[in-house]
């Protein structure tokens, strides 16, 4: 069976209309196998070069001067080139600045003070949102005296336009949600939910930080309000690289953002007695950029555009086609359980995997130099970035996982055998003499 999960792999590989990419990321030898490019995206060689260049020829060469030249506009030029590249939007909607946490609140205090929402007082959200989302909304809540409606989506899928229909009311400010789910892979059919919260009367702030840079995203085509991600997934920025943020162009005049800084100001460099807002985007600016932040994204964004989005998409819808067929053939049989949508369309570019025991692989599987993702209480994310991952690769992370996981329930069987003086499985029946019992299987209690 590993030789004919290696044949298909190697002919899927010399098949791929985008290997030619691979070589444009910085390789390491302690990494076997990388399946956490939705958590952090490695680095192009076009950037280590960057960084290194930027050091002596832009900030040592040109000090000061490199804000005239080039930096004081950067956040602005880059938000462009991600909404052109990976975003649908039209220039002047999109920022870059600040992190993800940061923008989220700017934005959603900028929807609750929109005229077209005034007196409405409820947030729509759902409850298997990454805890930022949560945990800013929690708070603005709070600040406003407005109320949570919550959405709890299927453990393996995420928000869908019935679901958002049933909450929504006259009273609907604002729905937040995110276009991939992060647990999931779920893919959300933002046009549908997008329309049917304008038909409320309602705004909309998608968070595409797992989505930015992996499928088609088109925040003009789908009426769009507002929208935030991160740069560090597929995006390929850096570790804390800035998120952008994207504003629609007939809503900016009218939203007044709550981090008032003097790089959104009308006239930053007067340094004024009282702020008085930039006009477009640039309000929605606040402190001094982090230049250096911005640098290892642009060139990502360079491999993007010159591989087109839509062959990014079905390189993603490739990869995790072929992980969910080594997952239903290496995992599935040991008690594992496919916690993503099966309908490719519906996925994004993560598959996630939840088996009680995946924590304890961890270290097995960091010392082999394979690297997944983790997220508890019990699930395992195959994070596949497409330009830099390769369909053997794949394999070579899900076999690992496999040797892994029989690795330690093996040893817990004998564990077993030795307190209670048998030859049982910690895996089957008697799971519950090892101290494995319990909801150890995830939420829904299937394992």
């Amino acid at each position: 069976m590993t030789e004919d999960h290696a044949a298909l792999a190697a002919a899927l590989d010399a098949a791929d209309p985008l290997a030619r990419f691979r070589d444009a990321f910085v390789d390491s030898d302690e990494v076997t196998a990388y399946l956490d490019g939705n958590s952090l995206g490695r680095p192009t060689r076009a950037s280590a070069d960057r960084l290194a260049r930027f050091a002596t020829e832009r900030w040592g060469a040109r000090l000061i001067r490199g804000w005239d030249e080039e930096w004081y506009d950067l956040p602005l030029t880059l938000g462009d080139r991600i909404g052109a590249v990976t975003l649908g939007a039209a220039p002047g909607q999109t920022f870059v600045g600040d992190s993800t946490t940061v923008i989220l609140y700017k934005l959603v205090r900028a929807a609750l003070s929109a005229p077209q929402v005034a007196g409405r007082d409820e947030i729509v959200l759902d409850a298997g949102n990454f805890p930022t989302d949560r945990y800013v909304l929690e708070g603005v809540a709070r600040e406003h005296g407005a109320t949570l409606r919550w959405i709890t989506p299927e453990h393996d899928a995420g928000v869908t336009p019935e679901q958002v229909a049933g909450v929504l009311s006259d009273r609907t400010a604002l729905v937040l949600l995110s276009h991939v789910a992060y647990r999931s892979g779920y893919v959300s059919d933002a046009a549908a939910i997008t329309a049917l919260a304008h038909d409320a009367g309602a705004l909309v702030l998608w968070d595409l930080c797992h989505s930015v840079g992996a499928l088609p995203v088109e925040l003009d085509a789908w009426g769009v309000d507002l929208a935030a991600g991160c740069t560090y997934k597929y995006l390929n920025g850096g570790p804390g690289a800035p998120a952008f943020g994207y504003v629609r162009a007939d809503l900016q005049d009218a939203l007044t953002q709550p981090i008032q800084g003097w790089m959104g100001s009308a006239a930053p460099f007067e340094m004024g007695p009282a702020y008085a807002p930039h006009d477009g985007v640039r309000r929605f600016l606040s402190g001094t950029p982090a230049i250096v932040g911005m640098l290892a994204m642009q060139d990502m964004l360079d491999l993007i555009d010159d591989a087109g989005i839509a062959a990014v998409r079905a390189k993603s819808v490739a990869l995790t086609e072929h992980a969910t067929a080594l997952v239903d053939d290496l995992l599935l049989p040991l008690g594992a359980r496919y916690a993503s949508p099966r309908d490719p369309a519906r996925r994004g570019s993560h598959v996630t995997v939840d088996h009680y025991a995946f924590e304890a692989t961890l270290p097995l599987l960091w010392e082999r130099g394979v690297i997944p993702d983790f997220r508890r209480p019990d699930g395992l994310r195959l994070g596949l970035s497409p330009l830099s991952t390769s369909f053997d690769e794949v394999r070579v992370g899900v076999e690992a996982v496999r040797d892994a996981l029989r690795e330690v329930l093996d040893g817990r069987a004998v564990a077993v055998a030795r307190v209670s003086g048998t030859a049982g499985s910690a895996t089957g029946p008697d799971r519950d003499a090892a101290g494995l019992g319990g909801d150890a299987t995830g939420p829904d209690g299937v394992a």
